[in-house]
């Protein structure tokens, strides 16, 4: 009889111990968009037609287009990548920077 299968840190790819601490975590990312930009004068439905045709023509995968709109991820982290992570997560706005 085998004991647990090793877990691997998400972050720095070290593998976890079976008697050593980790931390599990569930991130989820999703596009929001709380005001839309006036209508040009056309109609709604020019306008979803010519979204439509940018997005045929665009580079993005269908996958890399709905990842900018959900995005989501789970896993397992080291004590030390989860002293990294929750001060990533918890730093004040101002504090992030430019994007």
């Amino acid at each position: 009889m085998s004991g647990p299968r090793p877990k691997t840190c998400a972050a720095c790819v070290r593998v976890i111990v079976a008697n050593e601490v980790y931390y599990r975590f569930s991130l989820v990312l999703q596009g929001e968009q709380d005001v839309l930009g006036p209508s040009g004068g056309g109609s709604s439905e020019d306008e979803l037609a010519a979204l439509v045709k940018q997005l045929e023509e665009g580079q993005e995968s269908a996958q890399e287009l709905e990842e900018q709109v959900h995005w989501e991820r789970s896993g397992v982290v080291c004590s030390a990548c989860r002293s990294v992570v929750v001060r990533t997560l918890s730093a004040p706005p101002e504090a992030a920077g430019p994007h």
